[in-house]
């Protein structure tokens, strides 16, 4: 799933450029994610960059919009054709949320 932007937000910016894919960026009301470009940071990080940023812990799972790990890990392959990614059974907890039990919001 792809991860969004509630209306929490206190438009502070720190996320923006903490996004592998340059998903997220300023709406009109407060910071929106992309989801066509959000891949969970999957490939890249443990857990959801702008999650681990967020002062006020308003970057959570959209749960309507579901991805498994390889849809996310396709998705970040095609967003970054130049990039070399590990194979699905090779990510880690270091570049996969789905595999971090310690990520910050591993219970939502």
């Amino acid at each position: 799933m792809s991860t969004i932007i509630t209306d929490e937000c206190i438009n502070c910016g720190v996320c923006e450029p903490e996004c592998p894919n340059t998903a997220i960026s300023e709406g009109e009301d407060f910071y929106e994610i992309e989801a066509d470009l959000c891949t969970e940071c999957v490939g890249f990080h443990g857990e959801e960059a702008c999650q681990e940023v967020c002062p006020v812990d308003c970057c959570i799972p959209n749960e309507e919009h579901k991805e498994t790990e390889e849809d996310l890990l396709e998705k970040a392959k095609k967003i970054h054709p130049d990039e070399t990614f590990p194979a699905v059974g090779e990510l880690s907890n270091e570049t996969s949320l789905f595999r971090n039990p310690d990520r910050k919001n591993a219970n939502l």
